[in-house]
């Protein structure tokens, strides 16, 4: 069991950097030239299967790969695929590859969502959706999140190096070293061959853009063109979010205080936001509600760490970000159903697969934070260093490995290359899409003035996205419907009213 109803520790890591075809003789026909990289005999027809909330049928399969690609004949693990056809009888040779966030999330889970998104391009190509190893079907790395004492206990007797180990010591069979951003791409490599595509098109979100950076990096010439949503480019840390959510929080209190009616409705907001902490940190509220995803009564303790994440977490898309001035007001006064429902709303994003989530940012990012680093992301009055201080409390107990510094150093490349970023982020500000760009030559950085964190989902985007996929023209993208979005109004009582 993943994340299933209320959680302790997904309600604290909430977010982190979240978002067959053809069987191989289909492909093969659609594509002269894939005739020629995939011999016959290593592939396997892909079989007809249902993904969840898609009516029609699509194809999927699987393919075995080493753990280990320095032992290629010990330990396989098998790597979870679909393919969602291209509408068009005359489709395109390269499909969309999805590279999903987290690291943590599982692509085919995502399925919904990226055919909603990406409708326009698959009227011309497939999308190819590939569980990173240890997520979905590919060798699972799943956590027992739901430890339904852990709710009623205050922030500071949360064990969370006591909950990563037991998750650990799920995983004897497997060596959790070799479950890096590195071999995902070798996997994704393997799948593309398998499938006899030439090239892909990368769409990366959160996450997924530091593995599309990777991607382009460790085989450009895969690469036919990147779109990176939400950049995170592989220099920089992950897991320490307090500095980004508290600026983001500060453009949430600006807007605010700009909207008459927010400013009227909610005055001094920051002030009954400190309040609010005060508050629950003396004197953390026991509740007993129905859970959000099962509907059965639970005991949960809100306290200020819970608090502070779930409002975090909301940051995340302009939908639950509009409830947070409302959701302030009314847990200062004493109403927690809002703040109850936010933590629902936080519940049902996709099933996070923790054991990858630690395996990857425990060797690739938390040993790169320095002290200094872990002092500026603290200093802030929103979250404090509440996620940095989870994450190096679950990663002493994960196993981790030194990896090259090379892994860590800007991604040069003239691969066409759209990179897309919302001003409201909380987790993946634009300054990092900006890095990025740094050393792409043949980049175009789009900024979302009213977006937040993968803005393909919430904006126009996808067809941006759409466009430059079909025609490589960075120049042509028209980026007025970014520029004339307007910002989501606040929502003001439980009438809903403001909207």
């Amino acid at each position: 069991m993943l994340n299933k109803g209320i959680s302790a520790v997904a309600i604290l890591l909430g977010g982190t950097l979240y978002l067959s075809v053809t069987n191989a003789l289909y492909a093969a026909t659609q594509d002269p030239a894939a005739q020629t990289t995939a011999p016959a005999s290593q592939q396997k027809p892909l079989a007809s299967c249902y993904l969840k909330n898609i009516s029609e049928q699509v194809l999927c399969g699987t393919l075995m790969v080493p753990e280990n690609y320095d032992q290629p004949n010990q330990r396989q693990i098998p790597i979870n695929y679909a393919v969602l056809p291209a509408v068009s009888e005359n489709k395109k040779a390269d499909p969309l590859l999805i590279l999903a966030g987290g690291p943590g999330q599982a692509a085919t889970e995502l399925a919904a969502m990226i055919n909603r998104m990406f409708s326009d391009v698959r009227k011309q190509r497939d999308i190819l959706l590939i569980d990173q190893r240890g997520t979905g079907k590919s060798n699972p790395l799943s956590c027992e999140l739901s430890h339904v004492d852990e709710l009623v206990k205050a922030d500071d007797d949360i064990e969370l190096s006591r909950i990563a180990g037991e998750c650990l010591a799920k995983y004897t069979d497997e060596d959790l070293t070799q479950y890096h951003t590195v071999n995902a791409i070798r996997d994704f490599e393997a799948v593309r061959e398998h499938l006899g595509y030439q090239q892909v098109n990368l769409y990366g979100g959160s996450y997924g853009s530091r593995a599309g950076l990777v991607y382009m990096r460790e085989a450009p010439e895969s690469v036919r063109a990147a779109v990176l949503d939400a950049v995170a480019p592989p220099e920089v840390v992950v897991g320490p979010f307090g500095r980004h959510g508290a600026d983001s929080f500060e453009l949430l209190l600006e807007q605010c205080a700009n909207s008459k009616a927010c400013e009227s409705t909610f005055p001094n907001l920051k002030t009954t936001y400190a309040e609010t902490l005060e508050q629950l940190e003396a004197n953390p509220v026991p509740l007993t509600v129905n859970d959000p995803l099962t509907n059965k009564p639970t005991d949960i303790l809100i306290t200020a760490g819970r608090f502070t994440s779930v409002m975090r977490v909301g940051l995340y898309h302009p939908v639950t970000r509009q409830l947070l001035p409302y959701a302030i007001q009314e847990t200062h006064r004493g109403n927690y159903t809002p703040l109850v429902g936010l933590i629902g709303s936080s519940m049902s994003q996709s099933e996070m697969y923790m054991g990858l989530t630690l395996s990857v940012l425990c060797s690739e990012d938390l040993p790169r934070a320095t002290d200094e680093l872990l002092a500026e992301d603290g200093a802030n009055d929103f979250i404090g260093s509440r996620t940095a201080d989870a994450f190096i409390e679950m990663c002493s107990v994960w196993p981790s490995v030194p990896r090259p510094e090379s892994w860590f150093a800007p991604v040069e490349s003239d691969i066409p290359s759209l990179l897309l970023s919302g001003r409201h982020d909380p987790v993946t500000p634009p300054t990092w899409g900006a890095l990025a760009a740094q050393t792409l030559s043949n980049s175009r950085h789009l900024i979302a003035p009213h977006g937040s964190h993968t803005i393909a989902g919430h904006t126009c985007a996808n067809k941006l996205a759409a466009q430059f996929i079909d025609t490589l023209d960075l120049a042509a993208l028209n980026e007025d419907c970014l520029q004339k979005q307007k910002p989501l109004p606040f929502v003001l009582n439980s009438n809903g009213k403001g909207l």
